[in-house]
């Protein structure tokens, strides 16, 4: 048998469809190639090469995700044709359920069109820290539908694209890698100011996750009522760990206040019982 007999092979038959063994060689052959061509342009766009190099790294990923969409919806065009089925009279034809898929399915296309926003207007990125119903979580990956959020307590959250786009989003490295920060205390009255910000200043030059510059800042913002009270503030690109730095640091102030003799103050109260009759005692 000769290999042309083989490739038109007819493998089953559908009315005017006809299945050969050669077109579905040919569609192999062209996922095989999408698949390789698209391994060589991940390359070619995520890592640095000449004029790609001035787009950031976040950035070039999303251009990735939409031209491998793009050229997946493309391939799988041409595979229909090359088996035999017609594009026009497969559109045509399912209309009717079309329609009736969107209506029961109206959420899942407002995910994909979400999706779609994203990739393309890039307001989130792979690797950006938002913040979403409360939860701030570190930007795995995003699909056509769905997107996902590394916690940081490492569960994975899988949120809809939708979520993104309709509802309010916090993104702390949307506009650059290092973020501005705050950790709050109180000293008591009567301490010296000047040691307080030595201690607080010094504190932070010892952290190795908070940037020299722009640099670190103490400030007395308020007299409490029973304490004076201060802010630190520092600038750090380690988002995604921000509590534990501020743990830390906490941990490194309370220690120099301590070697110090400076007071943090705690609330205390008086407590008069109203009632309680006094008791003579005699010898």
């Amino acid at each position: 048998m000769s290999w042309e007999n083989i490739l038109n092979y007819q493998i089953f038959e559908l009315g005017d469809f006809k299945l050969l063994i050669g077109n579905l060689f040919a569609a192999v052959i062209i996922i095989i190639s999408t698949w390789f061509f698209i391994s060589i342009l991940r390359r070619g766009i995520i890592k640095p090469r000449f004029i790609i190099d001035k787009i950031e790294s976040k950035r070039r990923m999303s251009i990735f995700l939409i031209v491998k969409y793009f050229i997946w919806v493309i391939s799988f065009i041409i595979i229909l044709e090359v088996v035999g089925i017609d594009i026009t009279v497969l559109v045509f034809g399912s209309t009717a359920l079309l329609v009736g898929l969107g209506l029961g399915l109206q959420n899942i296309f407002k995910d994909l069109i979400s999706g779609l926003f994203l990739l393309f207007e890039g307001t989130i990125k792979l690797g950006d820290i938002i913040e979403v119903d409360s939860v701030v979580g570190k930007v795995m990956g995003i699909n056509l539908r769905s997107s996902q959020i590394l916690t940081r307590e490492d569960v994975v959250f899988i949120i809809p694209n939708s979520k993104f786009v309709s509802e309010k989003v916090i993104n702390w490295t949307h506009n650059q890698e290092y973020i501005r920060f705050s950790v709050y205390l109180d000293i008591a009255y009567g301490s010296d100011i000047d040691l307080v910000y030595s201690c607080l200043n010094k504190s932070m030059e010892e952290s190795s996750l908070i940037l020299k510059e722009p640099s670190s800042f103490v400030r007395l913002i308020d007299f409490g009522d029973s304490s004076l009270k201060f802010e630190m503030v520092f600038w750090s690109k380690e988002v995604f760990i921000i509590e534990n730095i501020k743990s830390d640091l906490r941990r490194s102030v309370y220690k120099k206040l301590q070697e110090n003799n400076i007071d943090i103050p705690f609330p205390q109260r008086d407590i008069n019982i109203k009632g309680l009759k006094k008791i003579k005692v005699e010898e």
